[in-house]
């Protein structure tokens, strides 16, 4: 019964999270780029460039240039910098016409995670553009959610199956035939999510649909990446240790115990390695203690989830009075158990330091956020296990003393006539435990959950490294270009206002603007005001604040508080006495 529940709660915790979930933030931030987002340069550039926080991987079409038309513009082959695995650039062509621009790009962050975004840069003059957030380029969400839904059953799987094998190896449990069906659903289970992973592995950092996944071009591509190594050699471990337990099955008695431990020490070191070889162990500082971490940090987690598992399906099986479970087993379990704790805390302070970066990080930055709930769940697992532990030490000093108690043979003289056998009473320490294992099962399957939501997130670090550097990290960001006509009345006295206001979201923003006389031609007023009104919150006016930057006005930091409809107002002075004030409304999201 328990067991049944346990599983609806963790399959429906896992469709939750799944159903609910956004795709997957990028782990690479983009740090800068030449040109300059929003930027106007006098004369084209020769080429794009973009700086990354971490090393990235390019795609058959990494970077793709639109001009103010929306048509693309030919470019060469996308390449890295000499030197430099964390920059990319785009050769663009000779000449190009005067507008904004428009960059698409989307590289594969060192970690494996895909990451998108967009800039715009204008040559001369900024223009209206009809670029938006491009759908060839965006996530999609079918391959997304199966390839996370892959992911989630991965890590449960080598939970399942790393955590009774290391049960019966150290707590030797009596007669643990029981636990080899649920060993081999496991194995099963990683070994077919583990093929998904490889197949959607193109679909998912090219952002198309998963229909793709069988193409032979998109195959082709993935054995050669360092995520599609991984997989493949997960794939050989599993067929490697299935072959191993078929044949310590067949020839047990023939094959030492030491030989039979080392070698399964092996395969799930070198099993657990195919994680932190793809995940945020391996960018970022430290690398090689930081995949020694979360190697030993994936293996504690399995040892502890799957020998709770294991205990789980033991107990269920022996008499009501727990007679039947030597208190070897118990004992070493809850050795095991302690160190696992042990090894789990250690790790996963080492962790959080290397990705948070800073104390703010823990509730400014999703990452955190995501971290102080599994530190939560993490303290609620630890008073579950401090109770299951009390109360298998109680249990283990039960079966310890009835062993003791058992009368043996006196040597010499007649045996003594047999006592009369007890009436099986029920182990209220049995019982108990039967009670609070599956519960810290359950806070462990939020644990896991939480864990690997984790390595779906970016990294509190680099998000603020991104914030310092002023770029966006996840997303596309689109500029909103306003142009409104003014007319003062008077000869000469019309034209228009183009106002850029980058990002155009809620929050802190940048403002340019350009005035346009009546020949098309740029036109110097000695005043110009812009300011921003919420009518249906009774906010503002709201000053931007715009200085003549020669040429154009411009406001570096301009913060709109809180999403809406917010009605502009630009106030175009073009002599002494002569003035207008004309409105637009302005759409700003978050």
């Amino acid at each position: 019964m328990w067991l049944r529940r346990l599983t609806v709660l963790g399959a429906g915790l896992l469709l939750l999270l799944l159903g609910t979930t956004a795709p997957a933030s990028a782990h690479a931030a983009l740090r800068q780029t030449d040109p300059a987002d929003g930027t106007v340069v006098r004369t084209a550039p020769r080429q794009v460039t973009l700086t990354f926080t971490e090393s990235v991987g390019l795609l058959t079409d990494s970077l793709r240039v639109y001009d103010p038309q929306n048509r693309r513009v030919r470019t060469g082959e996308a390449d890295h910098a000499a030197g430099r695995s964390d920059t990319v650039r785009v050769r663009l062509p000779a000449k190009l016409g005067t507008g904004t621009y428009t960059v698409a790009w989307r590289v594969v962050s060192a970690d494996s995670h895909p990451v998108s975004g967009a800039l715009t840069f204008s040559v001369g003059k900024r223009t209206a553009t009809a670029t938006s957030v491009l759908p060839d380029r965006a996530e999609n969400r079918a391959t997304t959610s199966l390839y996370n839904i892959a992911r989630y059953l991965a890590y449960l799987a080598v939970a399942l199956l790393l955590g009774p094998a290391a049960f019966v190896a150290y707590c030797r449990p009596p007669r643990p035939a029981h636990l080899r069906t649920p060993v081999v659903a496991a194995w099963g289970t990683l070994f077919a999510s583990t093929i998904a992973l490889f197949l959607l592995r193109a679909p998912y950092e090219e952002g198309t649909a998963p229909t793709t996944a069988f193409a032979l071009s998109a195959l082709s591509r993935t054995t050669t990446t360092r995520p599609g190594e991984l997989l493949l050699t997960r794939l050989a471990l599993l067929l490697l240790a299935g072959a191993c337990a078929l044949a310590l099955r067949r020839w047990r008695r023939r094959i030492p115990r030491r030989a039979a431990l080392a070698t399964a020490a092996i395969l799930s070191v070198a099993l657990a390695l195919t994680w932190a070889a793809s995940e945020h162990a391996s960018a970022g500082l430290q690398v090689p203690v930081a995949i020694t971490s979360a190697t030993l940090h994936l293996l504690a987690m399995a040892a502890w989830l799957g020998g709770l598992t294991a205990l789980l399906l033991t107990l269920r099986r022996i008499a009501p009075d727990s007679a039947a479970l030597p208190a070897r087993t118990v004992t070493r379990f809850s050795r095991l158990a302690f160190v696992s704790v042990t090894v789990l805390v250690v790790t996963g302070v080492y962790q959080s330091w290397r990705g948070l970066g800073s104390w703010q990080a823990l509730t400014d930055t999703t990452y955190g956020r995501i971290l102080l709930a599994k530190l939560a769940a993490v303290t609620l697992l630890l008073a579950a296990a401090s109770r299951s532990r009390r109360w298998t030490t109680r249990l283990a000093g039960l079966t310890t003393a009835r062993d003791r108690d058992r009368v043996p043979e006196p040597a010499g003289g007649p045996p003594l006539p047999p006592e009369p056998a007890p009436s099986p009473a029920p182990s209220p320490d049995a019982h108990h435990l039967r009670r609070w294992v599956p519960a810290e099962m359950g806070v462990g399957i939020v644990v896991l959950v939480l864990t690997t939501l984790l390595t779906s997130t970016l990294p509190g670090r680099a998000a603020a490294e991104a914030a310092e550097s002023g770029t966006a990290t996840t997303g596309i960001p689109v500029a909103s270009v306003t142009t409104i006509p003014f007319d003062v009345g008077t000869p000469g006295g019309q034209g228009k206002v183009q106002i850029t206001l980058d990002a155009g979201r809620v929050g802190t923003n940048s403002v340019q603007a350009v005035v346009y006389g009546p020949d098309g031609g740029l036109s110097a007023v000695p005043e110009l005001r812009i300011t921003f009104t919420l009518p249906a919150q009774r906010i503002g006016p709201l000053d931007t604040g715009v200085t003549d930057r020669g040429g154009y006005w411009a406001a570096d930091a301009f913060n709109l508080p809180i999403p809406g409809t917010w009605t502009m107002k630009v106030t175009v002075r073009v002599s002494e006495v002569d003035q207008v004030t004309v409105a637009k409304t302005v759409r700003v999201v978050r």
